[in-house]
């Protein structure tokens, strides 16, 4: 007698299992998509070129910044260009341009790096804390929750440049006022996107099986929802990066920035091009070039990241 079996159970290549769903961590999968993401690329090599040109500003130049040394070749209606010693020129002080440029790097990658760890901190801080107790649920849970979030909504009330303005006014011209001015006005973006997201976690069927299985509402919500619900709150952090470094730079334009002429700052060149600007129209162009693209390639990685982590465009 024979068996005929059915075609589902003929041995013999299966169809290719999708490895977006199967055997595929989060971030394993997400990087796999940057890799195919033309964008992400581009953003990528961009980040990576600012970060090592930052990093190594004391290689790539034998001068230091703010030194004015050429000073005597500085006319008002004439800025000597580039030279082989000079490779960019000098500004509008007799500073070696290309000195500058590469030290500007370094202080707005300090600066937005800080300014974002700070915000990051503080926001993550109570969007967790706010998270936490909302996702708990009961009395005082709603009650810390809303306690929270009101004090976050007075802070969203005010546009995010106009806080970091007021704060670093009161504080005073200086490195630090700019990081905390900065990184302050950040708060109530992290805040409020750590808690809804936790929200969202807290009402997921793992949530409700270990609440069925009797393990403790504090156990869930820091080994479970909180580790779940941070991805978002890092991907934001990545983008708000090209935000600090664009305020940074506005601060700086405005005044706010730190006094010591030693210090390299684009902002500050920015405003120390415009008397200059009809002579040498590159002492504005560079460092304005220079903020751009920088911020661009923050923003271009971190929508990439924000895309390929999202279950609703992986496909």
């Amino acid at each position: 007698m024979t068996v005929t079996l059915p075609p589902s159970s003929n041995p013999g290549p299966g169809p290719a299992i999708d490895e977006e769903v199967h055997g595929v961590s989060l971030w394993r999968g997400a990087f796999r998509r940057i890799r195919r993401n033309p964008s992400a690329i581009a953003g990528v090599v961009i980040v990576l070129a600012f970060t090592v040109v930052a990093l190594a500003a004391p290689l790539l130049t034998t001068y230091q910044p703010g030194s004015a040394q050429w000073s005597g070749q500085v006319t008002p209606s004439s800025v000597p260009g580039p030279s082989d010693e000079h490779w960019l020129g000098l500004d509008r002080f007799g500073s070696d341009m290309w000195t500058q440029m590469v030290y500007g790097a370094r202080q707005s990658l300090i600066y937005g790096v800080i300014s974002t760890a700070i915000g990051l901190t503080v926001g993550a801080s109570l969007g967790a804390l706010a998270g936490g107790f909302g996702a708990v649920g009961g009395r005082i849970g709603a009650w810390v929750d809303t306690a929270v979030m009101r004090f976050v909504d007075v802070m969203l009330s005010i546009p995010s440049l106009l806080l970091a303005v007021s704060i670093a006014a009161v504080l005073g011209q200086n490195s630090y006022a700019i990081m905390i001015a900065i990184g302050t006005a950040q708060v109530p973006i992290f805040a409020r996107l750590l808690r809804g997201s936790m929200l969202s976690q807290g009402k997921s069927d793992y949530v409700l099986a270990a609440s069925a299985l009797g393990l403790r509402k504090r156990r869930i919500v820091m080994g479970h929802v909180l580790p779940n619900s941070i991805g978002p709150t890092i991907v934001q952090a990545t983008l708000n990066l090209a935000t600090a470094i664009i305020e940074v730079a506005a601060l700086s334009y405005l005044g706010l920035g730190s006094s010591d002429p030693a210090v390299a700052e684009w902002g500050r060149m920015l405003v120390a091009a415009q008397d200059r600007f009809d002579a040498a129209p590159r002492l504005a162009i560079m460092p304005g070039v220079a903020i751009a693209i920088t911020a661009l390639g923050f923003t271009l990685f971190g929508e990439a990241l924000r895309e390929a982590l999202d279950p609703r465009t992986r496909r």
